[in-house]
């Protein structure tokens, strides 16, 4: 199988109707701008952050002081997306995000948000950080869309889990990876094939 990349990046799976203000936990995976590695390199099996990748890290961390609905997961930056487990705890109220409601400013009070409220917060203002230290102010760092998973019961949560933490590990086989071997059967010049990975292995 060739490489088709209208085909086989990675999309939303999100539910038509789907309320992500509700309380659960949600497996996101967020990839940079025609996958540019920006983040850092993978050494050894080991993810050796940059300035961007530092920055991308301390956005997520930092994203519990302006939310109050939800706790961090595990967590990853990989040298051109991220992954992570973000818990939202309390949808009685009402959340921004839900409807149409003005962005706060990075300066706001907390508040309870929805899904994707708070990943736009994240993109928003890891990017703003980036493009400031870099010295190029509204160029995109993020793919438009992101990646969501719902995550239904303890058995899939502890194969994320599992899948986040050993993500380093498996760079090599990351159908992000740009530099992903050409499978055995192919040679130079034809089409890469797709890396020889699951989007969900905790499924199996």
């Amino acid at each position: 199988m060739t490489y088709d990349p209208q085909k086989h990046h990675r999309r939303s799976i999100r539910l038509k109707g789907y309320d992500y203000s509700q309380a659960g936990a949600y497996f996101i995976t967020i990839v940079t701008q025609d996958r540019t590695c920006l983040f850092g390199a993978v050494v050894d099996g080991e993810m050796r952050l940059n300035e961007f990748g530092e920055i991308v890290a301390w956005t997520w961390r930092d994203l519990p002081n302006h939310v109050l609905n939800m706790e961090l997961d595990a967590f990853v930056v990989m040298p051109n997306h991220v992954h992570g487990i973000i818990v939202i705890t309390d949808a009685s109220a009402n959340p921004v995000g839900a409807g149409a409601e003005p962005a706060p400013t990075e300066r706001a009070p907390t508040k309870r948000y929805a899904l994707p409220e708070i990943m736009r917060q994240f993109k928003t203002f890891s990017a703003r950080r980036i493009n400031e230290q870099h010295g190029t102010p509204g160029l995109p760092v993020w793919q438009r869309n992101y990646y969501e998973h719902i995550i239904r019961n303890d058995y899939e949560l502890n194969r994320i889990r599992e899948y986040i933490v050993n993500n380093p590990l498996q760079w090599a086989l990351d159908r992000e990876n740009p530099e992903i071997v050409i499978p055995i059967g192919q040679t130079q010049g034809q089409p890469r094939g797709i890396a020889p990975t699951k989007d969900e292995p905790w499924r199996t």
